[in-house]
């Protein structure tokens, strides 16, 4: 097992970072958010992830330990490989790729170029309690997110108005998780909009 590198990087490109460990380099199939962060650099570290498999033995390479964590989450999802996990990765972040799973937004991932409607339900669904639970040090935030998309409650209400409002789904179910739940669902909607009143609109 490689848990990490560290080297001279020889080569970066949004899809792939080439490190020098020794006189070896080590090419490691990674992020356009990680390329971004190493950009410039002369040494690096990256903390790494060795898939071998029957036809291939692949090094994926990530700038800091909650993004290897994160994609090592979404491959455990049935159809979503590798490629499907730095497409994601590449466009959300990992506190991000949290909060739109406790959240159950999907829409946050059929955003991204390539993921369809199906793979985005099936992270969701297949993610959701692991955030909650194991994986919730991705996101401070995500646990008490997690209940919030549970009917008949007043926060359920203020989400729902919210997102008629305009606002994303996560957004929306960020804010919400700082607010006090036994407030109704009109107050929370007055302090929602009072902390996302300065957001863009998506």
């Amino acid at each position: 097992m490689i848990y990490s590198l560290t080297g001279k990087l020889v080569k970066i490109t949004p899809e792939l970072a080439v490190v020098n460990v020794g006189g070896v380099g080590y090419g490691c199939k990674t992020t356009a958010t990680t390329a971004g962060q190493l950009a410039g650099k002369d040494t690096v570290t990256l903390y790494t992830y060795l898939a071998v498999r029957e036809d291939a033995i692949e090094l994926f390479g990530f700038a800091d330990e909650a993004e290897l964590e994160c994609f090592r989450l979404l491959t455990t999802v049935s159809g979503v490989g590798s490629k499907y996990a730095l497409a994601i990765l590449s466009s959300l972040t990992p506190d991000r790729v949290a909060l739109a799973i406790a959240s159950q937004d999907v829409k946050e991932f059929t955003k991204i170029k390539g993921v369809g409607a199906k793979i985005a339900q099936r992270i969701v669904m297949e993610l959701k309690d692991k955030i909650a639970g194991d994986y919730s040090y991705l996101s401070s935030q995500a646990a008490d997110i997690s209940g919030i998309a549970s009917p008949s409650s007043n926060v359920s209400d203020a989400l729902q108005a919210l997102v008629m409002l305009g606002y994303s789904q996560t957004d929306a179910a960020a804010c919400l998780s700082k607010l006090d739940g036994s407030l109704g669902a009109d107050e929370l909607i007055k302090k929602a909009l009072r902390e996302l009143s300065g957001r863009k609109f998506e």
